[in-house]
C-alpha cells in the first residue's frame, strides 16, 4: 500500500505510477485504441473506393508511407502531453487505414477476398485478447524484451525495404510469419509496461499497441491472400 504515491521499478530510477494510474491509463489506452479503429476503417473503405493507394506506384507508394508514418510518429510524440495528441493520433491511423487500401483491395479482389479480410480480422483479435490476457496473469518482468523486439522490428524493416526490390514470396511469407510473432510479442510487452506502471502516457501507450495490431493485421491478410491467389 502506497497511498497512491509512485514507486521505483526494481533496479531503475523510474518512478512506477500508482495502481489507480496505471489502471487509468490502462482504460484510457483501451478506449483510445478501440476509437483509432474507426478512422483506419474509414481510410481503409476510401482508399479502396477511390483507389489512392494503388493510384500511386510500389515505389512512390513506400516512399510515402515510410515519410508518413515516420513523420506521424514524430507528432504524436511531441503532442503526447497536449490537447492536440489524440487528434494527431487519429489522423495517424487514418494515413494508415488508406495505406493498407492496396493489399485490402488486392486480397478483396479475390473470389473469397471478404472471407479472407475478415478472416485476417478475427484472427487479429484473437491474438490480441490472447496477449492482453497474458499481460494480466505475468508476474515477471518483461522490460528486457523491448530491445530484442525493437531490433526484430529493424531487421524485418530492413527486409521489408530489400524484398521490394527482390519481389520473392518465399521470403515475404517468411517476413509475414516473422511479424506475427514479433508483433504479437510487442502487444504482450507494451500492454505489460502500462500494467506495471512504466508507461504513464495513454497516448503513447495506444500507438506502441496500434501498430502491432496494424502490423499483425497485415502480416496475416497478407499471407491468407498468398493462399487465396494459389487457390484462383
Amino acid at each position: 500500500m502506497n497511498n497512491g504515491q509512485p514507486t521505483y521499478h526494481p533496479g531503475f530510477d523510474v518512478p512506477v505510477a500508482s495502481a489507480q494510474e496505471r489502471n487509468r491509463v490502462l482504460r484510457n489506452t483501451y478506449w483510445l485504441l478501440a476509437l483509432s479503429m474507426v478512422p483506419t476503417v474509414l481510410g481503409a473503405w476510401i482508399g479502396v473506393s477511390t483507389g489512392l493507394a494503388r493510384a500511386m506506384s510500389p515505389g512512390i507508394g513506400l516512399m510515402v508511407f515510410l515519410g508518413g508514418a515516420f513523420g506521424f510518429m514524430y507528432a504524436i510524440e511531441k503532442t503526447k502531453n497536449s490537447a492536440a495528441g489524440v487528434p494527431v493520433l487519429l489522423a495517424f491511423t487514418f494515413f494508415m487505414g488508406v495505406m493498407l487500401s492496396r493489399l485490402v483491395g488486392s486480397v478483396l479482389g479475390l473470389s473469397n477476398g471478404a472471407n479472407l479480410v475478415m478472416t485476417a480480422f478475427a484472427g487479429t483479435g484473437a491474438i490480441f485478447l490472447g496477449m492482453a490476457t497474458l499481460s494480466s496473469v505475468i508476474k515477471r518482468d518483461l522490460s528486457a524484451m523491448g530491445k530484442w523486439l525493437f531490433i526484430g522490428a529493424i531487421l524485418l524493416l530492413v527486409a521489408g525495404i530489400a524484398n521490394f526490390f527482390i519481389q520473392s514470396s518465399a521470403l515475404m511469407m517468411t517476413l509475414a510469419v516473422a511479424a506475427i510473432g514479433i508483433f504479437s510479442a510487442f502487444i504482450l510487452h507494451d500492454l505489460k509496461r502500462v500494467k506495471d506502471g512504466l508507461e504513464t502516457n495513454y497516448i503513447s501507450a495506444t500507438l506502441g499497441v496500434y501498430l502491432s495490431i496494424y502490423n499483425v493485421f497485415q502480416a496475416l491478410l497478407a499471407l491468407l491472400g498468398m493462399g487465396g491467389s494459389r487457390d484462383e
